[in-house]
Parts: structure tokens; C-alpha cells; sequence
């Protein structure tokens, strides 16, 4: 896998990837939600604990679609577009 866009909003974060097809979209979600918490948990853990309910770092929720090599600049342009809101 490999990240081709990235864009943190307050509420949210828009993650870009490129993976193969032998990774289920659930895998790599838990993988990133895994090791991202972990992280922030160790390196941010007197900040990150006064904006958490129940020690939980990300919702269980997310969204994960496919796209093809014609749909992935579409992708990139409104995650860019979402960085100037």
C-alpha cells in the first residue's frame, strides 16, 4: 500500500491509498487505525486525552470505495479542493 493523498479535517480525514487487490479495504482500515491511534496514544497522550470519550481514538465507521486510474485524479482533486475549505 502506499499513500497518495492525505487531508485532516477536525472531524474527519480523507486517505487516499493505493493497494493491491489482495489487501481487503477492511485490512488496511484496521491497520491504519491501529498503528495511527497506537501512536498518537504514545507520543500526544496528555493532549489526546481531554478530546476523548471512552478512550476510543477513531469510530468503528468508515467509508471505503475503488477506483480506476481514471477516477483516481478525480479523487486527488477534491481531497485537494477539501484542504481550502
Amino acid at each position: 500500500s502506499s499513500l497518495e493523498r492525505l487531508h485532516i479535517s477536525p472531524d474527519h480525514v480523507h486517505l487516499f491509498l493505493s493497494a493491491y487487490p489482495k489487501h481487503a479495504p477492511s485490512e488496511i482500515v484496521r491497520t491504519v487505525k491501529s498503528i495511527t491511534a497506537r501512536e498518537m496514544w504514545e507520543q500526544h497522550k496528555s493532549h489526546v486525552e481531554g478530546y476523548l470519550w471512552g478512550r476510543k481514538f477513531w469510530e468503528q465507521s468508515y467509508y471505503s470505495g475503488t477506483v480506476g486510474a481514471i477516477f483516481s485524479e478525480t479523487i486527488e482533486q477534491y481531497i485537494e479542493r477539501t484542504e481550502h475549505v
